[in-house]
């Protein structure tokens, strides 16, 4: 039985402004306890050329169907009006959704249809699409995915882990090897390369162990895993003395943790380089310091309400401002920090820019596959500016990742 199989596909019209619409049910089951990126396709073929006319599908209409728990769904598609001549057609519809790094057809089916009266038009067909859970399922409206951008788990689970192992990776065969995430949080990161990716071994760290709050973090996801992946395995280790041999990873991430190392990270640098094989790849987000969201305070209405507020006043100033304040908490998993802690964690900050990142890459071997920068869309100087770059206090953030040739001399 395939992961993903199309159960029932039925043709049909319904009175739309006084007009018959064109109206297509498509049943499909997840016969899985998981699939991902699941996507419907649908061509619109002349029957006698077997020519396609038309293409359509669920994500290019902006259904992004991150992923399905095992259950019974249903997608509708309308149209007000179909642009098509007097003819014989059929409707080849498709099941697909991503395995590893790869996207699969798991289904297919077909379906002929008459137009009876000419209907071509230079109007473009444009369909509507709905998507729903069946009776017994887990409604779709209840998975993270469907909360919008600003869940913590989605952000994490699904856009973070597409950034990184497609945007940033290419989807390199690296990714079914060994990977170590240093500074890995509550851990969904990790579960979802894991899951989706299915390395050889995917191991995250990190000295606050967030993630021993996983399985709850999965429950309220309303995500049915019993038991977290058998490649996945977590450890409370320093990333300035990471317990593996040399190396032993094809790739290393670090997505918001090397600005959170106290001291400095360089020495983190080194091990992360030391451990990772020659040829392997890095993926690095640092936070940049200079920018606007680069004090780490959003949490805070003083630091939304003023740009650079942390480059802008004294840190007597800041200290007591944090302290007087309490933080409005965003979506997230973990602890919910005091006012010391956030003015202790602003003050161990390094102050890393993109220009001082480069260099050290280059420095330790590290060639630069794939950079992006996202940049803040206004910066209005002010006296207290003055002395800052374009490039520190316009680049908000930096994503890069870069090929290990530390065997290179």
């Amino acid at each position: 039985m395939p992961n993903l199989s199309l159960e029932h596909v039925a043709l049909s019209s319904r009175v739309f402004k006084g007009k018959d619409a064109f109206v297509l049910t498509i049943a499909f089951s997840v016969n899985e306890p998981l699939v991902f990126d699941v996507n419907i396709a649908v061509d619109i073929a002349d029957i006698k050329t077997g020519e396609i006319l038309e293409r359509y599908d669920a994500a290019s209409t902006g259904w992004d169907i991150s992923w399905l728990p095992h259950g019974a769904y249903e997608i509708h598609m309308m149209a007000p009006q179909i642009n098509l001549p007097k003819g014989h057609y059929e409707l080849r519809i498709a099941a697909l959704h991503r395995i590893g790094l790869k996207e699969v057809i798991d289904s297919r089916e077909t379906l002929s249809f008459i137009v009876k009266e000419d209907l071509s038009s230079e109007n473009i067909t444009q369909f509507s699409w709905q998507l729903q859970s069946k009776p017994g399922t887990m409604p779709v409206e209840k998975l993270a995915w469907r909360r919008g951008s600003g869940d913590w788990f989605s952000k994490h689970f699904d856009h973070e882990v597409r950034t990184i192992t497609s945007y940033l990776l290419g989807n390199s065969p690296l990714l079914k090897g060994k990977v170590l995430n240093v500074g890995c949080g509550d851990g969904t990161t990790d579960l979802g390369i894991a899951l989706r990716v299915q390395p050889e071994e995917m191991v995250g760290v990190d000295p606050f162990c967030l993630y021993e709050r996983l399985s709850e973090v999965i429950r309220q996801a309303n995500m049915p895993l019993e038991k977290l992946p058998e490649n996945l395995r977590f450890l409370p280790a320093d990333a300035n003395a990471l317990p593996f041999p040399d190396d032993y990873f094809d790739v290393v991430l670090s997505w918001g943790s090397l600005e959170h190392i106290v001291g400095g990270y360089l020495q983190a640098f080194s091990e992360i380089q030391r451990v990772l094989k020659p040829g392997g790849l890095l993926m690095a987000h640092p936070g940049l310091f200079y920018s606007d969201i680069g004090n780490h305070l959003g949490e805070f209405q003083f630091a939304r309400d003023e740009p650079y507020v942390h480059l802008k006043h004294s840190r007597e100033w800041l200290k007591e401002k944090i302290l007087a304040s309490e933080p409005d908490r965003i979506d997230r998993y973990g602890d919910d920090g005091t006012s010391m802690q956030y003015w202790q964690w602003f003050t161990e900050l390094n102050p890393i820019t993109v220009d001082l990142f480069e260099q050290q890459l280059r420095e330790r071997k590290f060639e630069p596959w794939r950079v992006a920068l996202r940049t803040h869309d206004l910066v209005e100087y002010t006296p207290e500016l003055q002395k800052y770059s374009f490039v520190d206090l316009a680049v908000g953030e930096l994503y890069v990742s870069a090929y290990n040739r530390k065997d290179r001399k």
